[in-house]
Order: C-alpha cells, then structure tokens, then sequence
C-alpha cells in the first residue's frame, strides 16, 4: 500500500493478464505462483532481482497529503527444495511450503517509525518521532484450491511501537503458474492499544507542544483494506511488477485529532532485472 491516480493505474493494469497469458515464461519453477511473493530463483540455488520502484503515497498514516517516493527494489535470495531464505531491503526472512497447501514465513527487518518531518505541511509539529526498531513478521497462508486460485492469510506484526494482527482473504487471475499475473486481497487489520497510540494517540506532552487535544485509544479493530498486486515479465530477464492499495480505518482511528484522512493509499510501479 492512493485517490484517483490508484485507479488510473488499475485499468491499464488489468489489461495486461491477457497478454501475459501468451508472452509469460511458464517454464520458472517458483515456489508458490503468487505476484505478491517474488521468486527470482528458477529451482534450487541463488535468485537476484534488483530494480528500483516509484510509489504515491500518504505522507504518513492518516495524512491527506500525498507524495511520490523512489526505492529500490528487488531480493537476494537462497532456494533449497521448498524454502527461501533472503535478504530484500532493511529486512531478512525465510518461507516454506511446509505441505502443498501451507505456507510459512518468517522476517526480521528494521521499522524506521513516524518522524515530525514526514508532514510537509507540518501536521506532526510536536508530536514527537515514534522509535525506531526491529520489527518481526510471521506470516500463514493456507490454499483453498489446487494450485493457489483462492487462500487465506494471517499475519503477526511485533514492533519497536506496539503489535498488529491481519487476516485476509486472497484471489489469483489468471492461468500462469510462474509467478506472475495479478491478484486481489481483503484484510482486516487489528492493533494493541500500543500500537494504537503511538500511530493516533496524543499524550499530555504531545497535547501541550501541539495543541491537539488528549487522545488515548483503545487496542482492537484498525482498518479494512484492498490490494493489488501485478507481476509481468518482458523477457527472461526484466520484470515489472506494480501494487495498488487502499486502507479505510475504522471510526476510532478516522475520530483522531492526528488523522487528516479516514484512509491511507498508495500506488506503486517498478522494474526489476533478475539475474
């Protein structure tokens, strides 16, 4: 995981499934045929994709400006049998098909936090930077169907801030199985009081440097949220991939004197060379 231009992206991307069909290289052996789970090995051994992405995005959660931001992009990546271990940005991890319709994964990466400086308008001014840290990532997911068409995922999220819980539901186009195509997610998102407040609370401190008024909110239901995730090789090599989010936070969290929106978003589009 922004306003129209998500949905500008969206058409020309739907467009493409149907060419993929045809041009796709059906002979990569990845390890679950899902967009949103690179694969660039081709069986056992080393995989390298590197690339850059550009996103339009929310400032920061809860922020009613936007901005495009450029990252790289890409994973160096292990294959043994069913697992992947890699390293991709500020983050290591494994996954695994521990059956055909199991899936595990596990990560530990480094969460950079809020900083008062993220709002260009000043809309954080003396709010504070949230900590920054480690933050673990262990992830389900569970096929519903022969060959990942239809799977449910479950996600746990522990932070230097406090912790998130997602549960989701995930839909396949398409009839390539290497990986590429698109797909489609339902989540709904959950977070524990501490997570709640450091991302949309306002303490006494943070009240007075502000002059926002005193917040302090409860843990359980965050948001409801939709993605688009797209895969496309053009040849053996090069690999575009694009993403398409949007978060609408439920009533608690949209009530904040911090958010500026009831909604977070964000559109995304890179290339990727595999090597």
């Amino acid at each position: 995981m922004k306003r129209p231009t998500a949905l500008l992206l969206t058409v020309p991307l739907l467009a493409f499934p149907y060419v993929n069909n045809v041009l796709a290289d059906e002979s990569r052996r990845v390890l679950v045929p899902l967009p949103s789970l690179d694969d660039f090995t081709d069986g056992d051994g080393w995989g390298i994709g590197l690339g850059l992405s550009v996103e339009y995005e929310s400032e920061y959660e809860g922020s009613d400006d936007f901005d495009f931001e450029v990252d790289p992009a890409g994973a160096l990546q292990w294959r043994s049998g069913r697992h992947i271990y890699y390293f991709a940005g500020e983050a290591i991890g494994w996954r695994g098909l521990v059956s055909d319709a199991w899936l595990l994964e596990a990560s530990l990466g480094f969460d950079e936090g809020r900083q008062e400086s993220d709002s260009s308008d000043g809309d954080l001014d003396g709010l504070g930077d949230q900590d920054d840290g480690a933050e673990v990532v262990l992830q389900l997911r569970r096929d519903l169907s022969d060959g990942w068409r239809n799977w449910i995922d479950g996600r746990l999220i522990f932070g230097p801030n406090g912790n998130r819980a997602l549960i989701g539901y995930g839909h396949r186009f398409g009839a390539q199985t290497d990986g590429t195509g698109s797909e489609i997610g339902i989540v709904a998102v959950f977070h524990d009081s501490d997570q709640a407040n450091s991302d949309f609370g306002v303490d006494a401190t943070q009240s007075s440097a502000s002059g926002l008024p005193l917040t302090d909110l409860d843990g359980g239901f965050r948001s409801i949220g939709v993605n688009y995730n797209y895969r496309y090789n053009f040849n053996e090599n090069w690999q575009l991939f694009g993403e398409v989010l949007y978060e609408h936070y439920g009533n608690d969290i949209a009530d904040s004197p911090v958010s500026r929106n009831n909604y977070e978003a964000e559109v995304g589009i890179g290339v990727v060379y595999v090597f």
